[in-house]
């Protein structure tokens, strides 16, 4: 059988890795089944195409299989390597995929009979074929293991390929652009976000964990450090969705959605609060704790807020309540039911210049007296209405800028 015919087979015939409906898959198909004839030149200039925007063939193809959703690795995913006829399907598939991640452009030239189409097909660039990723070395089928063990890390599917999610229109979507400070980036609050870290070390080696609420006044590191978190642990399996606060009424969904997932995902609302006739608080009270499907060992929820009750209340909610005391308890139930409630409050003036310090030291910014420094931070926080780690590094944001253009530090 020529290499063009079995190229072919081996598309038609994979059965756990089934890529026949990827756009560069399904493309190299529609030339392998071109060649020979005059159709083959678009074919060719359509797939070369494609596979120019993916670096190589062979990286690309090598990223379809970490990044695949099939049987084989939710369930190393999960840790649990499947029954041996699953295994022996994977290594066929391997076999398959590898040659044809190896297809050139020499292989369609030499399956053209006409001289004229031949000599066309020649003025087309010709494809990189590349390198694998490792851990796929050649020959693909002995790498199993070293799948097994990537799955084990990275997960599968797109959980395996991107790390953040939100919720958009009834499903998941993955965030291709992230924030990436790192907890080192943040500044002071030592003791409160070791209380988040150990909970979130917790709930990855699968002890008991606590859902989160961090609250307090806004700028001091509240969002940062949940954001800080996903940076520094997505490489033990720690997975994020942020949802707004529209999407707690589908809380319950969502959950549905990553049940069989082996990821730990944590489900991040920023900013939360509710107005006091707002009714969609109680779907959130049911998410935390209390509904009957009970709560996931692989999701927990974290939120910020401004508010340590969460939910806003007007002189006139006083006025027309007759049972007050029922009222209160019900607004105080739902921040009760996170587990662990985590204070940021606004660092006084000596702590505010800390970390304008630290900051300027972790930039490497040389070149400014302390004491100027310290005067111009201070007067930066003055006119911006109050001290907060946001302040401090808005300020070194803007110090540094100067320094950078060689222009003096001041401002009007």
């Amino acid at each position: 059988m020529d290499r063009i015919k079995k190229l072919k087979y081996y598309i038609k015939s994979l059965c756990i890795y089934d890529f026949k409906s990827d756009a560069v898959i399904s493309a190299m198909y529609d030339l392998i089944c071109s060649a020979g004839s005059e159709d083959a030149l678009e074919k060719q200039s359509t797939f070369f195409k494609l596979v120019s925007e993916k670096h190589s063939l062979k990286e690309y193809i090598t990223k379809c299989i970490f990044t695949a959703d099939n049987v084989f690795t939710k369930s190393a995913s999960a840790g649990k390597m499947p029954c041996e006829t699953i295994v022996n399907a994977v290594k066929e598939d391997l076999i398959k995929l590898e040659q044809i991640a190896s297809f050139t452009a020499d292989d369609i030239i030499d399956a053209a009979e006409d001289e004229e189409i031949a000599e066309i097909l020649k003025t087309i660039p010709k494809w990189e074929t590349g390198d694998s990723v490792a851990p796929l070395i050649s020959p693909w089928s002995d790498c199993i293991d070293k799948l097994f063990e990537f799955h084990q890390s990275n997960g599968y599917g797109m959980y395996a390929e991107y790390i953040a999610f939100t919720w958009r229109e009834g499903k998941i979507v993955p965030i291709t652009s992230l924030n990436s400070i790192r907890l080192s980036n943040l500044k002071n609050y030592e003791i409160q976000r070791k209380r988040v870290i150990d909970n979130t070390e917790s709930f990855l080696m699968g002890h008991p964990a606590n859902n989160v609420l961090l609250y307090g006044d806004r700028g001091t590191g509240k969002s940062s450090t949940v954001h800080a978190l996903l940076n520094e642990y997505h490489d033990k399996g720690l997975r994020m969705i942020e949802i707004p606060k529209s999407a707690v009424s589908q809380l319950g969904l969502i959950r549905e959605c990553i049940a069989d997932s082996p990821m730990k995902f944590i489900i991040f609302i920023d900013d939360l609060s509710f107005d006091s006739h707002d009714t969609s608080f109680g779907e959130l009270k049911a998410a935390l704790e209390g509904s009957l499907s009970g709560r996931q060992p692989n999701t927990l929820i974290y939120a910020t807020s401004n508010r340590r009750h969460l939910i806003k209340e007007n002189f006139s909610d006083r006025e027309n309540d007759v049972n007050r005391g029922d009222t209160m308890q019900e607004q105080l139930s739902l921040s009760d039911r996170f587990g662990l409630s985590i204070t940021f409050l606004n660092p006084d003036k000596q702590d505010y210049l800390d970390i304008v310090k630290k900051i300027t030291a972790d930039r490497g910014i040389e070149g400014i007296d302390e004491e100027k420094l310290c005067s111009l931070a201070d007067r930066w926080a003055t006119r911006r209405g109050g001290r907060s780690p946001r302040c401090a590094k808005q300020f070194v944001d803007y110090a540094e800028s100067c320094v950078r253009k060689g222009v003096d530090i001041d401002f009007k």
